[in-house]
């Protein structure tokens, strides 16, 4: 379903403390290089003390700056991460105080499917923005998996990245092409044990920390198993996410991919066949930054004037579930 919705304004913030692939190959005992030929990742971002509501304030002004608009022009926010502050309440409404906004009354939830959440709530909220529910939304995606790696698990910890980005999205005005053309989620619970942390919910509760279970409360991924699953499935994929449009990948402008791994980006590109330059490319100095990772990307783009207004763009990629997940729209 097409829907006349444009994206006004983005925004990113990036934690201070800089770790890079030598440091990490010192402290993980490894032989100089191995962390960037097997990860991609140059450089990515931890926190020291930033918490997630204050980087995805940070990108939240920015993002509000860039559309030339304020908070009181926002009438929903929606916070799209994988990872939360808190359990109780949403991170949304932490980030609503943040921002200073605590009277305002807007209407604040969260939106989680995992790497997937920002494409998820851009499709979610672009859907009731064409109904009439809402004018302008304020999408946040904020990131903090560096306090949950398990970095036992090595090919998995060197991935990851802590940061935030956002994006203000609003109906089009008339005679603006800018629109959404299609979107496709499809979910194979069969791969949902292929990456999770299992430990902090209600299967086993935070209590039960500390009990000889403490990789119960970190990231576990079988990568390989998730890397097989999510090949096979991506083509059948893209081709059921078009089907009802009259595009071609060749005629994208920009693909925008999650940021998964720097292998699984180069496959990704090999399969689909995409031209040189065709997919924003952002892991090196970024990682995998989890569902902050595809609105990051897309604003580096913008920024870099990689993409221009009325270009083709695909929003793609995977998350745990297994999800797949894609939004085609004209920017």
């Amino acid at each position: 379903m097409e829907r006349p919705v444009r994206i006004l304004g983005t925004g990113k913030y990036l934690p201070k403390r800089q770790v890079t692939a030598e440091q990490l190959d010192q402290k993980l005992g490894l032989p100089a290089g191995w962390v960037e030929k097997k990860s991609g990742v140059r450089v990515r971002h931890f926190v020291t003390d930033e918490t997630s509501t204050q980087m995805g304030a940070a990108a939240a002004t920015q993002a509000l700056q860039n559309a030339g608009l304020t908070f009181a022009d926002i009438d929903c926010l929606v916070c799209a991460s994988g990872t939360a502050q808190q359990e109780i309440p949403c991170t949304a409404a932490l980030l609503q105080e943040e921002l200073g906004e605590s009277d305002s009354g807007v209407p604040c939830f969260d939106i989680n499917s995992t790497c997937l959440s920002f494409v998820t709530a851009l499709d979610v909220m672009s859907a009731a923005m064409a109904a009439g529910v809402y004018k302008r939304v304020l999408i946040v995606s904020t990131e903090i998996s560096s306090v949950g790696l398990n970095w036992e698990q090595k090919e998995s910890s060197i991935l990851f990245g802590d940061g935030a980005a956002a994006a203000v999205i609003g109906l089009a005005p008339d005679g603006s092409s800018s629109r959404i053309l299609c979107s496709r989620m499809e979910t194979y619970s069969k791969g949902a044990h292929y990456s999770e942390i299992r430990g902090g919910g209600t299967l086993i509760h935070p209590s039960e920390y500390g009990k000889g279970n403490e990789s119960d409360f970190m990231f576990d991924m079988d990568g390989r198993k998730l890397f097989r699953m999510t090949s096979q499935l991506l083509e059948g994929f893209i081709e059921r996410l078009l089907s009802n449009t009259t595009i071609s990948l060749s005629e994208i402008k920009a693909v925008v991919p999650h940021q998964a791994s720097g292998m699984a980006m180069r496959i990704m590109a090999q399969k689909l066949g995409l031209a040189p330059g065709q997919m924003i490319n952002i892991i090196e100095n970024h990682g995998n930054v989890i569902a902050a990772s595809i609105p990051m990307a897309l604003h580096e783009a913008i920024q870099e004037k990689k993409v221009a207004r009325g270009d083709l763009l695909l929003l793609l990629g995977t998350s745990a579930g297994l999800s797949l997940g894609g939004v085609l729209l004209e920017y």
